[in-house]
């Protein structure tokens, strides 16, 4: 059968099967079990089951791909160190290999489920959304690489945290999410284990003196606000259609936008670089690890929400000691386990009222137009 002529006899075909959480648990009514303060034996039992309904299989898989997104940027921030160190640092090089990867994964299936046509006809139509998509992306990793240059780490930390209540108000405004007062305790907890873990780079000296710090600073805030727009914004996209789709566009136009930038500001950089064995292996250990990344993360927009994902992003300094114990031999200061702790509390706090099933309403299936040009062809 051609690329173009495959069957979509049922609704199904045009779903995207690679969700891990099935449409019909957005129907659902699912609230948490009422907290009861007629006594303290019956405060006790409900609060315990009100913990024990957290605890759901949708619940512990955001909760561990949280911490695989995290530990994905832990891996991109020790690689990219151990680049620089070589005399590798161009930044939009580096990354265009990821959408590139991400392009050559997922445009091919995306081509093998709608058809050259279809795929063709997805592109002119809804192709614009997705070039603002990966422009927003790709500008946002480019100035807060950018930002890193100039400011202090202390400045990066605290305003990288921006991104936060950028995604909280962009979701809110594509989908009117509710978010009950919990919710926004358990972000509250979630910083204060960054600022904890702040706190620890700032008795240990890893601080470093800004070079210029209100372009830097500004650069971080421009850069964070892009993050939390592509976020929510991207969920909003992979809630509604297949998640090959969205990542394999992001892919495309962002090998293009990267591409081109790159070409742009670094083609004299790439012939006085260290090309050998290791940088190669370190690119190749960077773009897996982002690949990954991109990934997990849409799944964990349906699972929970981007909010949620960026929350989780906030355990990344932790797990940046446990490499750097190992690889640079850090002396690890104990407020880093607590601050940990904290975070992952406030990930659980997040959810103690709300339910994930609340976070916005999850149908993944191709366009109408799609659907309407395949129907059309096995006539």
């Amino acid at each position: 059968m051609s690329l173009h002529r495959q069957s979509f006899d049922t609704k199904r075909d045009f779903e995207d099967t690679t969700s891990i959480v099935d449409v019909s648990d957005v129907a659902r009514d699912f609230v948490r079990p009422p907290i009861d303060y007629s006594s303290p034996s019956a405060f006790r039992s409900s609060a315990w089951a009100r913990w024990k309904s957290i605890w759901t299989r949708r619940f512990i898989f955001s909760l561990l791909a949280g911490q695989v997104v995290s530990l994905c940027i832990t891996v991109t921030n020790v690689t990219t160190t151990e680049l620089v160190s070589r005399n590798w640092s161009l930044p939009t090089t580096q990354t265009w290999f990821l959408y590139f990867s991400l392009f050559i994964v997922y445009t091919p299936y995306t081509m093998y489920k709608y058809g050259l046509k279809g795929w063709g006809q997805m592109v002119f139509r809804d192709g614009w959304k997705y070039f603002i998509l990966a422009c927003c992306d790709v500008e946002g990793n480019f100035l807060v690489v950018k930002a890193y240059n100039y400011t202090d780490l202390l400045s990066c930390m605290l305003l990288d945290a921006w991104a936060i209540p950028v995604c909280l108000f962009f979701c809110w405004v594509y989908m009117r999410t509710k978010y009950h007062w919990t919710q926004v305790l358990g972000i509250l907890v979630c910083v204060g284990g960054l600022g904890m873990l702040v706190a620890s780079d700032m008795l240990t000296d890893k601080n470093y003196p800004a070079l210029s710090r209100g372009k830097g600073d500004a650069f971080m805030i421009v850069g964070a606000t892009l993050y939390g727009f592509t976020n929510a914004t991207e969920e909003f996209f992979v809630r509604r259609s297949p998640l090959y789709e969205v990542v394999g566009q992001l892919g495309m136009w962002g090998t293009l936008i990267n591409g081109i930038q790159a070409a742009s500001l670094e083609h004299a950089a790439m012939t006085t670089a260290s090309w050998n064995s290791a940088t190669i292996g370190f690119l190749v250990a960077y773009t897996a690890a982002m690949f990954i990344l991109y990934t997990t993360a849409p799944l964990l927009y349906r699972m929970a929400s981007s909010a949620f994902y960026n929350i989780s992003l906030l355990t990344s300094d932790f797990y940046g000691l446990i490499f750097g114990l190992f690889l640079f031999h850090y002396s690890p200061y104990w407020l880093y386990f607590p601050a940990f702790c904290i975070v992952i509390l406030g990930l659980i706090v997040y959810f103690w009222h709300a339910t994930p099933e609340e976070q916005g309403k999850l149908d993944p299936k191709a366009p109408a137009y799609i659907r309407r040009m395949q129907l059309d062809d096995q006539v």
